[in-house]
């Protein structure tokens, strides 16, 4: 459904080269979905610009469900949904209005583009403020309908630009759902740029970590807290001459764990943690070593991203602003 081979994308901003997109090789089945991880500035999003046909590549090449972006631009925008971070409806129009509208854009009958519309309007929650000018209606609100939009046709391939950001957790849950059931039911090929962690572990079968607009890391997310992060167990003892002890053991024991030992308390990161902590206590208590608390916890993608990067993805959205990497020319596209 995808496949880029070598692309890229420059912006001249203030006279300098910004290379935004480093030469990224994607491979996306039909039917896969795939979520991009990376903080502002990564070149997640001028990817997705790309792959809709919103901006040319500077290099390499790039087809999308069969055509490829510069040369078949009307054949890949007919098949595909774009979910972009901006708001997409007219801010003069009823929202019901533009829905039928989008519908129609893509062929659709009025009667299939109405039943469509209306469909999507109490999935999204928007029955009360569907018949509303968009102008009047709340950022969440707005947000909804712009999700609405993308998913008006059905399409073969649906790419999804941050979908979840301003939505309260009821609409987040509803929105996640929906894509499941869109994949489920229809087969869609789904691509999903996310700032939340823990919607890209639930929904995605393939995460695809992008830092400074090239491809780090490709896999499944338990693929990737297995490579690349640890399972964190904290154990805690009676005494600190215990904890010593007790540390010392452990690192017999679990080869390549990182031990930090603070008072009577030992963290233990290592991978396949929890399969470990059984042998690991039956060890102790041969030591005469009394543990009188246990804790697992399993790794999380933040975790993979600050093992891969050097930094959590929360402290890179900070330290890395957007518009790093957004010239002008991009937002007008």
């Amino acid at each position: 459904m995808i496949h880029t081979s070598g692309l890229t994308k420059h912006f001249v901003v203030k006279k300098k080269t910004v290379e935004a997109v480093r030469g990224i090789d994607l491979h996306v089945e039909a039917g896969e979905l795939v979520a991009l991880l990376g903080p502002n500035g990564a070149g997640k999003s001028t990817t997705l610009r790309m792959l809709t046909t919103l901006l040319p590549p500077t290099s390499g090449s790039a087809r999308v469900a069969g055509f490829d972006v510069v040369a078949d631009q009307r054949e890949v925008r007919g098949r595909i949904g774009y979910i972009g971070q901006g708001n997409g409806a007219g801010h003069s129009q009823r929202g019901r209005d533009e829905l039928i509208s989008q519908g129609r854009a893509y062929g659709m009958s009025v009667a299939a583009a109405r039943a469509r519309a209306a469909e999507l309007i109490a999935s999204l929650d928007l029955e009360g403020v569907a018949d509303r000018v968009v102008s009047s209606l709340s950022g969440g609100q707005r947000r909804r309908l712009d999700i609405a939009m993308g998913l008006i046709h059905a399409p073969a391939l649906l790419f999804l630009d941050e979908p979840s950001t301003g939505l309260d957790p009821q609409n987040r849950a509803n929105l996640q759902e929906h894509i499941r059931e869109l994949r489920a039911g229809h087969g869609t090929t789904i691509v999903l740029t996310t700032h939340y962690l823990d919607e890209a572990d639930q929904l995605a079968e393939r995460v695809i970590v992008v830092d400074h607009g090239r491809v780090i890391a490709d896999a499944t997310p338990e693929r990737l807290k297995a490579d690349h992060a640890g399972d964190r167990v904290t154990l805690t003892f009676d005494h600190e001459a215990d904890a010593r002890r007790g540390e010392a053991r452990a690192l017999d024991i679990a080869a390549g764990a990182r031990a930090e030992r603070t008072g009577a308390r030992v963290v233990i990161e290592v991978p396949g943690g929890a399969q470990l902590t059984p042998k690991l206590l039956r060890s102790l208590d041969e030591a005469n070593l009394d543990v009188v608390g246990v804790e697992v916890v399993r790794p999380t993608l933040d975790d993979v991203f600050l093992n891969l990067t050097g930094r959590s993805l929360r402290e890179a959205d900070a330290a890395t602003p957007e518009t790093a990497t957004t010239t002008p020319q991009e937002s007008a596209a």
